[in-house]
């Protein structure tokens, strides 16, 4: 089961609000009968304040809803409160690997450094060191055992993630962490290439302009949970999130313009052997 409140909370979110609209109620009728204010039932309705089961069961008694659609979102609830795996590692529900944890697949590109979920430990300490942001040696190792964690999905028989990476060829001649862990991490690569749950391309470098030369991104799927795709931009002064559908509907586009101008599978892990070969 995938795990997390970030995406519960969304969906939980979504639907209390969809049940104040089927009730005929606008916040400022609904809010005085919960005791709150109207901008705090907002604030929930758009899943920026968590919200209990106590609360969640006064809403459901106000919006006249029960039977199973009542049970249904009880449970949803306890799902939406739990704490994910990466808090303990300092990580909040606002940052990205929440909603990896709760995505059915991902679709990344990268022009600069192997994707996240295909990095060996020493590659990843090679660019946390690089990194402007200050980093302890305890705070690097929290870093790579978050990485490594989210590697366990793609080999997951109960719970696994679909990853579909594309890269820019100047990714493998880039000696992150000097040529013994980046030959490593080549060798990585080719093993990971041949997972049923990873498609791996490369984009070769003979390719003249494309639709991605803007820069990397990743787009997320959550398959069966009921909540739309989302894109995800990380860049060194931060991260955004993406989340209005006509962008993300580009993103896609672009990440399928670029895997038509890619190698195929074969091609690239091929490329990657030779590239592995001579460094």
């Amino acid at each position: 089961m995938r795990s997390g409140a970030t995406v519960p909370r969304r969906r939980l979110a979504r639907q209390l609000r969809e049940l104040r609209e089927s009730a005929s109620m606008t916040l400022e009728e609904a809010a005085p009968e919960l005791d709150w204010s109207p901008s705090k039932l907002s604030r929930i309705e758009n899943a920026h304040q968590a919200v209990d089961v106590h609360a969640v069961r006064s809403m459901l008694d106000l919006y006249d809803v029960g039977g199973d659609r009542w049970g249904e979102l009880i449970a949803l609830t306890r799902e939406a409160a739990q704490r994910g795996w990466w808090r303990q590692y300092g990580l909040s529900d606002q940052c990205y690997v929440p909603l990896e944890a709760a995505a059915g697949s991902v679709r990344d590109f990268t022009v600069t450094y192997v994707p996240g979920l295909l990095q060996t430990a020493d590659y990843a300490r090679a660019l946390f060191a690089a990194s402007v942001t200050p980093h302890s040696p305890d705070a690097v190792e929290r870093e790579v055992e978050v990485r490594m964690i989210r590697q366990e999905r793609l080999t997951s028989a109960t719970d696994p993630l679909e990853l579909a990476a594309i890269v820019d060829e100047a990714v493998l001649h880039r000696p992150v962490g000097g040529p013994a862990v980046m030959r490593a991490q080549l060798r990585y690569l080719i093993d990971a290439a041949g997972l049923d749950t990873v498609t791996f391309q490369v984009v070769p470098s003979g390719v003249g302009a494309h639709a991605a030369m803007g820069g990397a991104f990743t787009v997320l799927n959550f398959d069966g949970l009921g909540e739309p795709d989302m894109a995800y931009v990380e860049h060194s002064m931060g991260a955004v999130h993406i989340e209005k559908a006509q962008d993300v509907a580009r993103a896609r586009l672009v990440f399928d313009r670029v895997r038509s101008v890619a190698l195929s599978p074969a091609e690239s892990v091929a490329l990657v052997e030779r590239v592995a070969a001579e460094m």
